[in-house]
Parts: C-alpha cells; structure tokens; sequence
C-alpha cells in the first residue's frame, strides 16, 4: 500500500501513517496502524471503503476501541474510526443517531425527551456503532431490545438499511460480524416515559457500575461472555486468579471480570492472561469461557516466554 498516495488522494480527511493504536483503545495498548482514518460523514466513508477495495487495500472500522484488544504488531491497511460522525437526532420516540456517537451520551440524549428503553446503556462507554456491531448489553438490557434499524456501508460499496430482525441478533452478536460492513448510523425505537423515574434508573445503574467496576484503571471491559449456568467473576475468584498479574495486566481485585493495565501492559500481557484464564477454568471447572472483547491484528515481532510473565 502506497500510503502517501492513499493521504494525497483524500486531503479532507484526518489521515495519520503509522500511528499507535494504544493512543485510541481502551486498555491503552496495541501496535500501530499503516493508516488510521477519520472520515466525518458517510460520503467520506463510501469514497474510502470503496478506494481500498478497488486497490485492493485491507480495512476494518474500530468503534470507540473499549471492548477491544490490539495486538502488540498493530493492524495492516487502512484502519476506520467514525468518531466525528456523532450527531444525535430525536423525533418523536425515535432517537437517530451516528455510529461514531457514544453510547452514553445518546442515553442522556434519550433522557432530555424523557424517554424510556436506553437507561441500561447509561454506562456503556462503546460507540452506537460498535454497540450495535455487538448487541452491547447490561443490567437485564441489550441493544436489541431497543433497536428499530440501521444504515450500514456494505464490503461491495452499498448501502443497505437493515432492519431488527435482519440484524439477527443474539448474545454479544450481530450479523455484522458476518457481514462486515460499517454501520453508519442506527435508529432506536423508545417508549415515552417520566423524566424522574429514568434518571434514578440511570444514577442507581452509574452508581452500581462506579461501586463495583475497576473505571480507575485502563481495561477493555468485561472480557468474557457469561457462561450458561455461571458467572464469570464468580469461577475466577473460585480458581484462585482474582489479582493475578501477567507482565502489566492484572486480574482486577475489584471485579473478576476484569483485566486492568496496571503497569504498562502490552496486548500480549492481555492475550497471554486471557489465556491462562481459559485454560484453568476449562481444567477446574470444565468450562469454556468465550472472549466477549474483540482480539485482533498481528502478533509483534518479538514475544517473551511465558516464564518471564509470571
């Protein structure tokens, strides 16, 4: 990829060579990305998407990188986030919005309108994007439940409007993933509500998540998706790993579920720990903990033995 050329060829958009992702995610750790791209409308993003695939360029969009990992060895190609693309719209009980908006601020939009059905996001720090790309959920809430459609931004250079039901959501999953497109924007069906009762919902859930979440610390999130018939937090604390630390990660003391940067932590640390996790769970308790964050790009160049992590 001729990446001078790929920046000449669009001056109006926020290019940037061989920039570290670590600046952007979460965790505060991953490699760098070829070219890392801030279109701030949707033309902007069809002309891109459509550049890369016509040269043969790879691409992928990142949300808001909080539910995310970035390996040490960064991303190849043309890397897309939409965070200029943030506006928020309500008509009626219709809330519009962007995908590169962020969650938390369209359930506040949501609360202005005293409407009702988003105050379970009011802590989820994810894009609407990223949110709806995984069905984004907590306290008893999912992104289905309030979901009417979205405009995505198809690999052939299409766009189509999805609906509910072609989304066909499930547990941390949406046909995005199979797909890949780039949702665009979404639009959220909601019920007329009263003002006081949904912020006290929405400061008794900030409250919950501040008293028992590790937010002082760089983290991805929560790291693994709930098992059936258990709780994450739960069988790690029962395998003795609750405050174990691998090279900079540590198992937060706060919330198993957990995995914080303590101490300049690489993606690797946060790759390794996640599967020393896995594997003692599956040999106490024979059980398999999937991966709720997302774990992508290149392994670095250079790793380090297990035996210096511990």
């Amino acid at each position: 990829m001729d990446k001078e050329k790929l920046v000449q060829q669009f001056p109006t958009i926020n290019l940037l060579k061989d920039e570290p992702l670590k600046y952007y995610t979460f965790t505060k750790t991953g490699g760098p990305a070829d070219v890392l791209a801030f279109p701030e409308s949707t033309e902007e993003a069809e002309n891109l998407v459509l550049y890369c695939r016509n040269h043969d360029i790879p691409w992928l969009v990142l949300g808001n990188a909080s539910n995310l990992i970035v390996r040490d060895g960064g991303i190849r190609g043309v890397v897309i986030m939409l965070l200029a693309m943030d506006q928020i719209q309500v008509t009626d009980n219709v809330v519009e919005v962007q995908a590169g908006a962020r969650l938390i601020d369209t359930s506040y939009a949501a609360l202005e309108k005293s409407l009702s059905g988003l105050e379970f996001a009011c802590g989820i720090p994810g894009s609407v994007g990223g949110a709806v790309f995984m069905n984004a959920g907590a306290y008893g809430g999912e992104i289905k439940d309030v979901f009417d459609s979205c405009d995505v931004l198809m690999p052939d250079g299409t766009v189509q409007t999805l609906s509910n039901q072609d989304m066909a959501f499930s547990y941390r999953h949406s046909i995005i993933q199979v797909r890949h497109g780039i949702i665009l924007n979404a639009r959220f069906a909601l019920k007329n509500g009263q003002h006081h009762f949904i912020k006290e919902r929405m400061d008794e859930l900030t409250y919950l998540r501040e008293s028992k979440q590790p937010l002082e610390y760089p983290s991805c999130g929560s790291v693994f998706k709930r098992p059936p018939g258990h709780f994450t937090g739960q069988l790690i604390q029962e395998a003795g790993l609750q405050g174990l630390q691998w090279g900079g990660a540590q198992v937060s003391n706060k919330h198993a579920g957990f995995i914080i940067n303590l101490d300049g932590a690489t993606a690797t640390d946060y790759v390794e720990l996640i599967g020393h996790i896995q594997a003692v769970i599956k040999e106490k308790f024979d059980v398999t903990l999937e991966t709720e964050v997302r774990i992508i790009g290149e392994e670095a160049n250079e790793s380090v033995t297990d035996e210096s992590k511990k």
